[in-house]
């Protein structure tokens, strides 16, 4: 059975029971989410920016509160939102940056998963404008659900995908070290 018509749907039947947790960048965080018919709560939230500029907010929803890399790794489930906060990302800039988030994520070893890598970027080939939000749901030995604003995008099978992804944000080198303690609440 595949994981994107069942959390497709549970997330858009979860929406208008949203309660809003806090305002980051102008955005509002939600305080939990269903998933899969799993209640999930806000770990943490914070800004990716570059050059001073806001680029996304990033927010992470687990089972449980949790404050390692280890710990995400074990949940169950694991979702990361990204909302877009700056018009000046396109779709070939959230491609590259993805790209080479992986690259660091496996420390440029992503042999293994590279047809995964390209199946996903091309996630992003449509135009992506502010306020767009990516939802990544993460489930534990099944892979990856990717939602663009609600609405379902593909699915992408395998734990070392699964976990290269979440090492984006939340690895040893994440995509910005700011962003990670937030996401992590340390």
């Amino acid at each position: 059975m595949k994981l994107l018509p069942v959390i497709g749907m549970s997330l858009l039947l979860m929406l208008p029971s949203l309660t809003h947790a806090k305002m980051i960048a102008d955005v509002d965080v939600v305080d939990q989410l269903m998933v899969a018919e799993q209640p999930l709560v806000l770990n943490g939230a914070g800004v990716r920016s570059k050059f001073f500029m806001d680029l996304y907010v990033g927010s992470l929803y687990l089972p449980t509160r949790v404050q390692t890399l280890d710990d995400v790794l074990a949940q169950k489930i694991a979702v990361i939102q990204l909302t877009i906060t700056s018009g000046m990302i396109t779709s070939d800039k959230m491609r590259n940056a993805i790209t080479d988030g992986f690259d660091t994520a496996t420390d440029n070893d992503t042999h293994s998963i590279a047809k995964d890598i390209e199946h996903f970027t091309q996630l992003f080939a449509d135009e992506i404008i502010e306020g767009d939000q990516f939802t990544f749901v993460t489930q534990k030995g099944k892979g990856v659900s990717s939602i663009k604003n609600g609405k379902a995008q593909g699915d992408i099978a395998g734990e070392a995908f699964r976990q290269a992804l979440l090492k984006i944000w939340l690895g040893e080198e994440p995509v910005q070290q700011s962003l990670r303690e937030a996401m992590l609440a340390q």
